[in-house]
């Protein structure tokens, strides 16, 4: 499939760059994919989609602060580095900016020697594989040194990290936020639960691979970095059960989407496990698990807004949602507005 079908016209400053005060005050786009029907809401009236039995599945990774400008020590040469995955023993799978001038064994010092890394490994695209020296506790040392990872296209750095967290993040190891939970406050989880919905957290700890890119013209080319996620035997039982009463399972975020789907196309149904998945859902993916997604605006010919036109099932009609989005000046991306698609 072209990948330029998912393409759409969005003007710049319709990208938010900074969230709202009241985060679920923020503008709600809720799509009928069936009857084909959009409205203009807000966060805060999703209540009223909810129903007791629902089933609410939320991502609660947490971000670390895994973004590391540093000096090259050979020459001295400016080098920025994304940690993407905890390999163990002080190993981490990164992105490197510069990526040409570091070479296996270049050595970069971070927040004056707080912490060296040492590359072991090249990889393709950017990626390389560092060792970090230190001394004390490295989670410790990155809140010191470390800056939240925002994507390219917020311009400025958030001044509270927990700006760019869910007031539910639990599991560090994250490099991108599962953005869509960002509009849940503590009160409207308080909410939700009241009206008798069960709120399952499951864990996929974000890298790459929800938000590489496509370098590729057609979809079917693309290949996916793989990102670990797990889910409990307590969440698996649940979810087992919500699927054979027949209860709506509603994921709050593409990363929630991924976990799920990957899980019981795997295995059939759902089941406990700490495992990586690369899936990629586009266009002709045969839904298993999700009923209903909660999720923000994306990018154009992104994976994300390819999975949500599978999710709606027609791509011209989510095309058509989104220019109405642009037409309504809704606000886009991680900081941005939402959509409830049932």
């Amino acid at each position: 499939m072209d990948v330029n079908i998912f393409n759409f016209d969005l003007p710049e400053n319709l990208i938010a760059q900074s969230p709202l005060e009241k985060r679920e005050n923020c503008r709600l786009l809720t799509i009928n994919k069936t009857k084909k029907e959009f409205k203009d809401e807000h966060f805060y009236d999703i209540l009223k989609y909810f129903k007791k039995g629902d089933v609410l599945v939320r991502n609660n990774t947490k971000v670390i602060p895994a973004r590391l400008y540093g000096i090259k020590k050979e020459t001295g040469a400016h080098v920025e580095v994304l940690l993407l995955k905890d390999l163990g023993d002080d190993k981490w799978e990164c992105l490197v900016g510069n990526s040409k001038t570091i070479k296996t064994g270049s050595r970069i010092s971070f927040g004056n020697d707080l912490l060296i890394g040492e590359c072991i490994e090249r990889k393709q695209e950017g990626i390389r594989i560092i060792k970090f020296y230190y001394d004390g506790i490295f989670l410790e040392i990155l809140d010191k040194i470390g800056l939240m990872p925002l994507p390219p296209y917020i311009k400025k750095q958030v001044e509270d990290n927990n700006e760019y967290q869910t007031v539910y993040a639990k599991v560090l190891g994250s490099a991108a936020a599962p953005t869509a939970g960002f509009h849940f406050s503590e009160e409207l989880l308080e909410k939700i639960k009241e009206i008798g919905v069960e709120i399952i957290d499951i864990t996929l700890n974000i890298g790459l691979g929800t938000f590489r890119p496509i370098k590729v013209s057609d979809t079917k080319d693309h290949i996916m970095h793989k990102e670990e996620y797990e889910i409990s035997f307590e969440a698996a039982n649940k979810l087992n059960s919500a699927k054979e009463n027949h209860q709506r399972i509603i994921a709050v975020g593409t990363t929630s989407v991924r976990t799920l789907e990957a899980n019981i196309t795997k295995y059939g149904k759902f089941k406990a496990c700490k495992e990586e998945t690369d899936i990629f859902i586009s266009p002709g993916y045969k839904w298993k698990a999700v009923d209903c997604l909660i999720t923000n605006f994306h990018l154009p010919k992104s994976t994300l807004i390819m999975l949500v036109s599978s999710f709606i099932g027609d791509i011209d009609y989510t095309l058509a949602c989104y220019k109405h989005a642009v037409e309504e000046k809704y606000r886009f991306f991680s900081f941005g507005d939402a959509m409830f698609i049932y």
